[in-house]
C-alpha cells in the first residue's frame, strides 16, 4: 500500500515526483504530497484527494526550480484522510515518506512527549520522523542504522536530510523499494512501473540495507558499512503497457489483456505437448517428495488456490488445503518437511503471504511461489518461483493476475501427476492441450461485453446479491463475490448451493438477485434444483452455463452461455464474465471501477 517515489538528478523533480505519483495512484489515494529541495531548503507540498488536487497545488504554489525531491501517495492506516496527516512528514532536519506500519509508535511517541515532543499529525509516519531527527547526530547513514534498531514493523523509507541537499536515503524492512540509475538521474520508488519511463534495469533494495541516492550513482550497503552490488533485473514490458491505452479504465483494459497473460505464462511452459518446468529450475523432486499441500494466499490470490486444490487432489489424490494467509501466520499449522507450501501472490510483497512464507521454512517445509514481480520479496525467499508474466495490473480489482495465477497452479498438477506417475503421458497431454484451448475461450468471451453490459443493468438497484455454485463453480464464485463487492459496492455473498436450506435462503427474497454458475456437468442436475429454489421466492437469476445446455425460461432472467469446454477448465472462461458483470455494474453506477473506495492494489501492511 501506498506509492514512494524519489528523484535526484537533472530533470525537473517536482514533474518526475507528480508523474510518478500519477503512475503510484493505484497503491492509494487518500491524499498524495511531495517534498523537494529549494535554496531556502527543504519545502513540502500535500493536500488529500487524489493526485490531480496535488497537481493543482504545485502549479499554483511552487515556481521553485529543483532536482531532488520525494513523493507519496497515501493508503491511510494511522489517522484520518486530511493534509496534515498527508505524508512526507517533517520533524527537525528530516523530511521523509513512508510506506508500511510502525507498530511500536505509541511507545516511541510517549518517550518523545517525555523530552517536551509532540507530534501534530495523527500518523506513526510523522513519528519515525521524529525519532530519527531525534537520533541524528549529522551522519545520515549512521542515524539510519539506529533508528533501525528502534522503529519495530513494517516500512519503506525515503528521506531526506535538510543539510545533505540533493541526496536521498532510503530503508525497508518489507515494504517494497525498487531503483535504477539513468542519464538524468536516479530513481527509487514502490513499483516499478514508476521507474520504466526514465529506466528498464533496475534492483529492488534488499531488506535493512541502506540505499544512498546521488544525482549519478546509487550506493547501497549493510548495516555494517559495507559497500553491495545488488542483484539487476529488466523490464521485458513497455511503458504502453502501464497507461490505459484508449480503455476508460485499466480494469477493462487488463480483462482485455488476459489472452496475451495467458500465452506468455502458458506457452514458454510447454514442450512436445508436456508442462515443463526446466526454464523455472523446478525439478520433479519438489513434487515427489511432499505427501501434503497447502496453498495459502489472501483475497483473488487465495480463490485461485481453492480452484487449484480442485485440480490438485483429483490427480495426484494427496490432500491440499487452501489457507488465507493471515489466518494461517497466526495458527500453529501442522507442518513438515514432507509439506509443499504454494503461496500465490501478485506483487509478491503480501504482507500476510511473506509472513507465511516464513512460518512454513522454519517448520522445514518446501516452498514454492506464484508472483507476477521478479524480485520480489516472496519470489526472493521462496524455494522456488512459478512467474505469472502478466506484465503490470494497475486496477486494484485484480483480473488477468487471477486467470494467469490459475494458468501455474493447473501447470504445477501436471507437473504433479507426471513425477508422481498418477497419470499417463497421453493424459497429461490432453490436459495441456485443454490448457491451451483456454486462450482461445477466454478471446471468444471477451466478445460478450455488450451482452453482460446489457445484463448488468439488472444490479442497478440492488443492496445484496448471492453467488452460488457447487464444486469448481463454488469456488469460482468466492471469487465472483469479492470482485463485485469490492468494486461495485453491492454487498455480495457466495454460497455452496447445497447449503442454500441450512440457512442461507431465508436470505433469499423478492427481487434480490443471484448469480449461479452450473458449468460442472457432473452435479448440473442438482445445481439447477438450487437455481429453482431461489427462483421460487422470487430472486433474480444470472445463470452461466458450458455450452450445449437449454434451460427454461422461467428459470432465469438471463442466461449466460460460454463456448464449450471441459468442465474442470470452465473456471477461466466464467471468471471473465463474473469480471465483466462486476465491471459493468460498477460503471452503470458511475463508480470509479480502477479506485474503489477504502482499497489499494498491494496489501504490504497487516
Amino acid at each position: 500500500m501506498c506509492g514512494i517515489i524519489g528523484f535526484t538528478g537533472k530533470l525537473d523533480a517536482k514533474e518526475v515526483l507528480l508523474e510518478g505519483l500519477k503512475t503510484l495512484e493505484y497503491r492509494g489515494y487518500d491524499s498524495a504530497g511531495i517534498a523537494f529541495v529549494t535554496d531556502g531548503g527543504i519545502k513540502t507540498i500535500k493536500r488529500k484527494g487524489k493526485v490531480d488536487n496535488l497537481y493543482n497545488t504545485v502549479k499554483e504554489e511552487s515556481n521553485d526550480v529543483t532536482t531532488c525531491g520525494i513523493g507519496h501517495t497515501r493508503w491511510a492506516t494511522h489517522g484520518g484522510v486530511s493534509d496534515i496527516n498527508s505524508h512526507p512528514h517533517t520533524a527537525g532536519k528530516v523530511t521523509l515518506i513512508h510506506n508500511g506500519i510502525i507498530e511500536n509508535y505509541q511507545e516511541l511517541q510517549a518517550e518523545l512527549e517525555t523530552k517536551g515532543k509532540k507530534p501534530i499529525s495523527q500518523t506513526d509516519t510523522e513519528i519515525a520522523a521524529m525519532v530519527i531527527n531525534d537520533l541524528y547526530d549529522g551522519n545520515p547513514i549512521n542515524t539510519i542504522k539506529k533508528a533501525d534498531e528502534v522503529l519495530h514493523g513494517a516500512y519503506g523509507f525515503c528521506i531526506m536530510f535538510e543539510d545533505f541537499p540533493g541526496e536521498i536515503y532510503c530503508i525497508r524492512n518489507g515494504s517494497p523499494l525498487v531503483a535504477g540509475i539513468c542519464d538524468d538521474g536516479a530513481v527509487i520508488a514502490s513499483d516499478v512501473v514508476a521507474l520504466i519511463k526514465y529506466t528498464k534495469d533496475y534492483f529492488v533494495l534488499p531488506e535493512h540495507q541502506i540505499a544512498k541516492l546521488t544525482p549519478d550513482k546509487i550506493t547501497v550497503m549493510d548495516l555494517d558499512g559495507n559497500e553491495l552490488c545488488p542483484e539487476m533485473l529488466h523490464v521485458s514490458w513497455d511503458i504502453a503497457a502501464a497507461r490505459k491505452g484508449g480503455y476508460d479504465y485499466f480494469m477493462l483494459k487488463e480483462i482485455h489483456e488476459q489472452p496475451e497473460a495467458l500465452r506468455n505464462t502458458i506457452l514458454p511452459r510447454v514442450k512436445n505437448g508436456m508442462p515443463d518446468f526446466t526454464t523455472d529450475g523446478i525439478s520433479d523432486d519438489l513434487f515427489t517428495d511432499c505427501n501434503r499441500i497447502i496453498i495459502a494466499g489472501c483475497g483473488t490470490a487465495m480463490h485461485a488456490g481453492l480452484v487449484g486444490k480442485n485440480m490438485i487432489e483429483k490427480l495426484i489424490r494427496v490432500p491440499v488445503s487452501v489457507e488465507i494467509a493471515s489466518e494461517f501466520r497466526y495458527a500453529d499449522p501442522i507442518v513438515d518437511e514432507k509439506t509443499l507450501l504454494i503461496t500465490i501472490s501478485q506483487s509478491g510483497e503480501t504482507a500476510d503471504t511473506l509472513a507465511a512464507l516464513r512460518l512454513a521454512k522454519e517448520k522445514g517445509a518446501k516452498t514454492l511461489s506464484i508472483v507476477n514481480v521478479k524480485g520480489s520479496s516472496i519470489a526472493r525467499e521462496s524455494d522456488y518461483v512459478l512467474y505469472t508474466h502478466a506484465g503490470p495490473e494497475i486496477a486494484v480489482a485484480s483480473t488477468k493476475a487471477y486467470t494467469v495465477q490459475l494458468a501455474c497452479i493447473y501447470l504445477t498438477a501436471f507437473r504433479m501427476a507426471i513425477a508422481k506417475k498418477c497419470i499417463s503421458d497421453a493424459e497429461v497431454k490432453e490436459l495441456v492441450a485443454c490448457l491451451m484451448k483456454t486462450i482461445e475461450d477466454v478471446e471468444k468471451i471477451l466478445k460478450y461485453d455488450k451482452q453482460i453490459e446489457t445484463i448488468a443493468h439488472m444490479l442497478d438497484k440492488a443492496e445484496d446479491l448471492f453467488f452460488i455454485g457447487r464444486g469448481l463453480d463454488y469456488a469460482l464464485s468466492c471469487e465472483g463475490s469479492i470482485k463485485l463487492k469490492e468494486i461495485s459496492y453491492i454487498h455480495s455473498e457466495a454460497y455452496a448451493a447445497g447449503e442454500l436450506k441450512h440457512g442461507t435462503i431465508s436470505l433469499i427474497t423478492d427481487n434480490v438477485p443471484c448469480i449461479a454458475l452450473a458449468t460442472q456437468e457432473h452435479v448440473y442436475a442438482k445445481m439447477i434444483s438450487n437455481v429453482q429454489e431461489v427462483r421460487s421466492r422470487g430472486a433474480g437469476v444470472i445463470l452461466i452455463t458450458n455450452a450445449g445446455v437449454t434451460v427454461d425460461a422461467a428459470l432465469c432472467d438471463h442466461q449466460i452461455i460460454l463456448p464449450k469446454m471441459d468442465d474442470r477448465f470452465a473456471p477461466f472462461g466464467a471468471a471473465v464474465v463474473l469480471q465483466y458483470i462486476a465491471y459493468y455494474a460498477a460503471v452503470s453506477r458511475g463508480l470509479n471501477v480502477d479506485q474503489p473506495r477504502n482499497l489499494a492494489k498491494s496489501v504490504t501492511v497487516e
